[in-house]
């Protein structure tokens, strides 16, 4: 059975850092894409950073890079997402997702079975 768990969301000010977290049971980072997703009050889930399996590389959206750096820790099976000089318009649920997805679709929610159930962000100006 598939669990992924976010944490580490909370209420901060424009310019802070935040760090999340996502543990992840049944899916390994050798054995599946592990990605992060965020989604605003009245938008699509947007994509912001994926691993490929196998550990090897790595994607960001364009908005996101410089301030966004994911790291894993294949020990703990837990992905981390540092997100430094936030801003409000970064306000939104941040997801954690697993799936198989080739690497031309691992910017599309739809290629991933695997979901958490969120971390809110909010970031206040």
């Amino acid at each position: 059975q598939v669990r992924l768990v976010e944490s580490g969301g909370g209420l901060v000010q424009a310019g802070d850092s935040l760090r999340l977290s996502c543990a992840a049971s049944g899916v390994t980072f050798s054995t599946h894409t592990m990605a992060w997703f965020r989604q605003a009050p009245g938008k699509e889930r947007e994509f912001v950073h994926a691993i490929k399996a196998g550990g090897g590389s790595t994607y960001y959206a364009d908005s996101m890079k410089g301030r966004f750096t994911a790291s894993k820790d294949r020990g703990k099976n837990t992905l981390y997402l540092q997100m430094n000089n936030l801003k409000p318009e970064d306000t939104a649920v941040y997801y954690c997702a697993a799936g198989t997805p080739i690497t031309s679709a691992l910017r599309s929610a739809s290629m991933y079975p695997y979901w958490g159930q969120g971390t809110q962000v909010t970031v206040s100006s």
